[in-house]
């Protein structure tokens, strides 16, 4: 697998952003677009860019090949990041918490329960004002947010039960990249402790970390039930998978190929959500068979002691005070 990676990799970094695909009969050469994504081929994430993939294949199949690359297999995402940026890949699903080195602005996502429901959360993340509001530095950034898959509510789960803010207090938890996770982990009294999403399994078996925090899937897609057997729905997070494109891809397309990729992406965000919300139950059926606890607590005690963190965050981060606001406005129209 590692070196499947490695070749993947190495393949995306030499190619360039278009490659020909000679046709029989001297037909006109198809343009490659290679899409990105670290999740397993059953994931919501993967549904969503076949739905992507069928189609821009079914209006434009004459001028582009869509091929999908799961698992990682052209490297972890702030590397391919760096690919997108390139041109040298066109298309990745990637979490806000990985962007946020990139541009600030998508750190309002980590702000700790942004959101007072996945109503709230859903509608908002649909919003194109949103997606244009989040691609404001798209130009620096060397990418465009073409949508936001959801990813479901972020939550603890360990080798011991959390059923309230005391249970965390010393424990070592792996969070995704980024200053803000650290901060609110600090706030919870726990150890943040950053890494790559592959790498989560293995520190959990060897004792490199207590727990972790993500939705219901990584339980299952990823095994970490296999060591975790603990759940503890406290909602401290949700933060999408957002789609970004390739500017130097994205800027070459004429209007009308541009449109349709825009649309594909529509589609992809559609059939992304109606593959999470059917799999979330079925990650907690699969979990509890293999003797994995799921917890409720009292929210607003994880809540309070990371809501002070609001206003330090905003100071250190002007860049998403736009879209904190919308947020709040979001949260009063969709309770």
């Amino acid at each position: 697998m590692r070196m499947y990676k490695m070749l993947g990799l190495a393949v995306a970094i030499a190619a360039a952003s278009t490659f020909a695909l000679t046709g029989c009969g001297g037909k006109e050469a198809k343009t490659l677009v290679r899409v990105s994504h670290t999740q397993i081929e059953t994931h919501p994430d993967h549904i969503g860019f076949v739905a992507f993939k069928n189609y821009i294949e079914n209006k434009l199949g004459d001028k582009y090949e869509v091929q999908i690359f799961p698992n990682g297999s052209l490297g972890a995402n702030e590397k391919v990041l760096e690919l997108i940026k390139q041109g040298s890949v066109q298309f990745l699903s990637v979490s806000t918490a990985n962007i946020e080195s990139f541009d600030k602005v998508y750190a309002v996502f980590s702000v700790p329960y942004l959101f007072t429901s996945e109503k709230a959360y859903e509608a908002f993340i649909s919003n194109p004002e949103v997606l244009d509001k989040l691609s404001v530095n798209a130009k620096a950034d060397g990418f465009t947010a073409m949508a936001a898959y959801t990813a479901g509510t972020r939550n603890f789960y360990s080798k011991t039960p959390i059923k309230s803010v005391a249970d965390l207090q010393g424990k070592k938890f792996r969070v995704q990249a980024g200053p803000t996770n650290v901060a609110m982990m600090n706030a919870f009294g726990a150890a943040a402790t950053p890494m790559s999403f592959g790498e989560v399994y293995s520190a959990l078996q060897q004792g490199v970390i207590d727990g972790a925090e993500n939705n219901e899937l990584a339980l299952t897609d990823q095994k970490h039930g296999e060591v975790c057997k603990y759940f503890t729905y406290d909602g401290h997070q949700m933060c999408p998978d957002i789609v970004v494109g390739s500017k130097v891809f994205l800027d070459k397309l004429s209007d009308s190929d541009r449109k349709v990729f825009e649309d594909a992406a529509k589609a992809a965000q559609e059939a992304e959500f109606a593959a999470w919300h059917e799999s979330v139950q079925k990650a907690k059926d699969q979990a509890t068979k293999m003797g994995v606890e799921f917890i409720n607590v009292d929210v607003n005690e994880f809540r309070e002691k990371v809501l002070p963190l609001h206003e330090q965050l905003l100071k250190d981060n002007p860049a998403m005070k736009d879209l904190y606001d919308e947020a709040a406005a979001f949260n009063a129209s969709h309770k």
